[in-house]
Parts: structure tokens; sequence; C-alpha cells
């Protein structure tokens, strides 16, 4: 979700006149925050930290800081780094520009922080890396009240786009020939709710099905507690739709649940899991799991462990519990000390990865689907690689073989056999099985994005925007 933020500030400055630029003498640069783990904080001041000097040799450079943390921390940003000409919050990205012109003109620093959402952040223009894939937001904010998260204060209520809007987006997209589409929410589930359908997800995912040219479609990231069997149903009866879900679980310990406000309970997390398995066998599970949430027991852990084994994940993204200030979960009693986290950090990735790595064995001999990412390939000893997804999201390195990488480009489609399941990924060093080229592959070839942008474009003028941390229960990545 912080990727496809930046997208859309990139597409803002391209919109208003700016370039991207090719080198580190960048007129501005934009840091685009997240707020939810401390660490998200402390880089961003390092970062700013290390500019100063840059823009002390550079006065007409400018810094702007977006994002969840500039929604936080406000003018607190330019008063520990005054240096910063622009704050803007999450609520207001369509100012950036308009920011940055008024820092300019009135030389001094612009601080600008919406309470409640402007403009749907998908009407704005975009500025996408991939020719292949695409991101859709189909909602920003969220209503739930977990006590370890952030996100709601910072986001605001859930605001859902109409149907029509995501549909024409995505068709938009197609026609463009990006294959892959990711919808985007921080709930999902409960899209739909603003206008009044609780089955809008549903239909939302059947509806893709009929797009065409759209061969992918996934999403990120569903709540147990609205997960709804119509929403399997569509999964499973939607050709596109991948067999895929990413659905974050935070611990195993119904009473550590309770007190993160989940609303659900582990028995419950189980049998969503057994219904998708029921309806898609070879789907793919993967979640989000916090070790050492407050007052979290070895008892506690102990049923996150088993649960974690009954799931049987594909694989999951694992946090230490980060206490943020202003969330409810950072004034409890027994915060665990550090060496108690660690040690179960260490022993649930352990217990974890071994999971993974069966999983994943089990796909020595088969033939997977890749849509390619990486054209450039890896080099492995003497045997070179390029790397794509399969579709039920896991990642394969494979040899191009005879036709060698310049062939094969990204947004083509391969066969490949899998040699070797690794914990982490898929090997497939044997010959290419079946070779599409596509309309994607086409334009990586030709250097351009969706919409015919050039990839590449001239003198340097932005800085890249930076995607910072992620979310654990937001289905945002680290």
């Amino acid at each position: 979700m912080n990727v496809h933020d930046s997208e859309r500030m990139a597409g803002l400055l391209e919109a208003a006149g700016y370039r991207k630029s090719d080198s580190d003498e960048a007129d501005v640069v934009v840091f685009n925050t997240c707020a939810v783990r401390e660490n998200a904080d402390n880089r961003l001041y390092g970062n700013l930290g290390h500019l100063r000097p840059v823009k002390d040799a550079r006065p007409g450079m400018q810094i702007a800081v977006g994002g969840c943390l500039a929604q936080k921390d406000r003018a607190e940003i330019v008063r520990r780094a005054p240096w910063v000409d622009v704050v803007f919050g999450t609520h207001n990205v369509h100012a950036l520009p308009v920011l940055l012109e008024r820092a300019r003109h009135n030389a001094v620093a612009q601080v600008e922080i919406a309470e409640s959402l402007e403009v749907f952040p998908s009407t704005l223009p975009s500025r996408r890396e991939s020719t292949y894939a695409g991101w859709v937001s189909i909602s920003v904010g969220c209503n739930n009240t977990c006590t370890f998260c952030i996100v709601p204060s910072l986001r605001g209520k859930e605001k859902d786009r109409r149907p029509g809007d995501v549909l024409a987006e995505v068709s938009a997209l197609a026609a463009d020939g990006v294959l892959e589409v990711t919808l985007l929410g921080q709930n999902v589930n409960s899209y739909g709710a603003e206008f009044g359908d609780r089955g809008a997800f549903a239909k939302l995912l059947r509806a893709c099905g009929d797009v065409d040219g759209l061969e992918r479609v996934r999403f990120t990231s569903p709540h147990p507690r609205d997960f709804t069997s119509d929403v399997i149903a569509a999964m499973a009866e939607t050709p596109n739709v991948c067999p895929q879900l990413h659905m974050p679980l935070q611990s195993g310990s119904d009473d550590v649940l309770r007190r993160m406000r989940r609303s659900y309970r582990s028995a419950r997390y189980l049998s969503i899991i057994d219904e998708v398995r029921a309806a898609i066998p070879h789907a793919a599970i993967s979640t989000d799991i916090i070790v050492g949430f407050p007052g979290e027991t070895d008892a506690d852990f102990e049923a996150t462990l088993d649960v974690v084994r009954a799931a049987g994940f594909a694989g999951a993204f694992t946090f230490q519990y980060s206490p943020r200030p202003g969330t409810p979960a950072a004034t409890l009693p027994d915060q665990l000390p550090k060496a108690v986290v660690q040690e179960r950090y260490e022993r649930l990735v352990a217990v974890q990865e071994e999971i993974s790595w069966a999983a994943n064995r089990a796909f020595e001999g088969q033939v997977v689907e890749v849509l390619v990412a990486k054209g450039e390939g890896r080099k492995d000893g003497v045997t070179r690689r390029m790397s794509g997804r399969a579709r039920d999201g896991r990642l394969v390195h494979f040899a191009p073989g005879e036709a060698g990488p310049a062939a094969i480009r990204p947004g083509d489609v391969v066969e490949v056999a899998v040699g070797y399941g690794a914990p982490h990924h898929l090997v497939a060093d044997g010959p290419v099985l079946s070779h599409r080229r596509t309309r994607a592959g086409d334009a990586h070839e030709a250097g351009t994005r969706p919409g015919g942008a050039p990839t590449t474009l001239g003198l340097p003028v932005f800085g890249a925007p930076e995607p910072v941390a992620a979310a654990p229960g937001c289905g945002t990545r680290t």
C-alpha cells in the first residue's frame, strides 16, 4: 500500500512537470513514511540527517515528508529537522506539488495536515514502475480498533470506492497490457459496508473475472473477522483469482487475541483456512504474526506455535512487538523484556521455516506457470537465473536456457519444472518448457509503462519516493 501511494506521489510530480532523477543530485526528495513500527521513525530521521549536508551544499534542493509518520508527528518533523521544506499527511497527498511550489515561493516550510480524506488517492495520476502488474485501491482507512495498531488514527475511517470506479481502473490497466492486479485495502473483506453491500467484495472478485486480458487477481489484506463463505466461493470459481491468501493471524492465543481486540479466536481462524483449502486445495496461505505482545506468556506463545503448525502456512511475516505511542497496547502492563521476545521470535521463525521448506519441497518435479518479474537474472555459480512468481505467489528462480534473458522479458509468462524447493523460493534450472510473449513484455522491452509514459526519463529532477517499513496486520510487508 505504501508502494502504491508512492506511485501516486511520483505521478503527481510528473504531471506537474518534474522528472525522475537518475542520480543523487535531485532537486526534490520525497519520503513516504509509515508509523506502525519504531524503526520507521529512526529510519526517517536518520535519512533526513544524512541529507542535511547535501542540502547545505545545494540550497535550492527541497525535501518533503509525507505518509503516516508525517500525519502523526506533524510540525515535530520541522522542529527536529528544520531543513525539511514540506510536511503533508495521509489525507492530502494531492497537495504535494502545490506545497512544494509554495515553500519555494515563500521560502518557509509548509506543514499541511488534513484531518479527513480530501481526494481519493486512486483518482490521482500514477507513475507505475511495472508494465505487467498494478495496484488498485478499493478502500482506504480502517474501522477496526486493534490495540497495537496506530493506522486507524492516521488513515481515518474506512472509505470505499464505488465498484464501477474500481473496475474501470482494473479494465484500463488490462487494456494497457497489465496481466496482474492486486486489490488493496486495510480490510478488503469489509469493502462495501460504507455503501450498504456486505457482499460487495465477493462480487468485485467475480467481476474481475470478466475483465478481458486480466490473467491474475490478488488481494490484500483480509481480516478474519469479516471473512465470509461467498468470498471463498468467488476465489474458487473465478479462474483469474490466484490461489493465494494472505490473512493476518497475529497470535494463536485466544487471550492475546482478546487483548489485541482482534474480534476472532484461533478456532475461527483455523476454520477459515479449512474452508479455503476444501474449496482450493492448492492455495498458498500466508500470514502476519506478532511475537511478544504485552503479557504474552509461555503458554500463549506455545498456542501460537500450535496454530502455525496446524495452519501449515506457506510463509509468514513475523514481527517483534513494537510499542507505538498513542495505541492502547503501549500502556498495557507486563511489557516483555527484549531477550524474551527475541528468543520466541527465533523459535517461531525456525518452526515456520521448516513448514515452508517442506511445502516447497513438495513442488519438486511439478510444472509451474511463472510471470517473469526480473529480466536481469542473477548469477549462481555459472548458472544465470531469472525470477518471477507462480500463480500462488511463490517466488521462482529459473534458468532461461538457450533463449537467454534477452528473449524472456519481465511481463512474459513461462512454464518451468521445479527441481528444488528452498525454504523461501523454488528453483527450476531445467529447460523452459514454454514461453509466451506478452504485451507487457513488449512494453518493458520498448521502455514504456502502462499508459505509454517512458520508463526512463531524461534530466534528473526529483528523488524516487521511498516506502518506509511495514505494518503488521495491515497486509504490508517487510
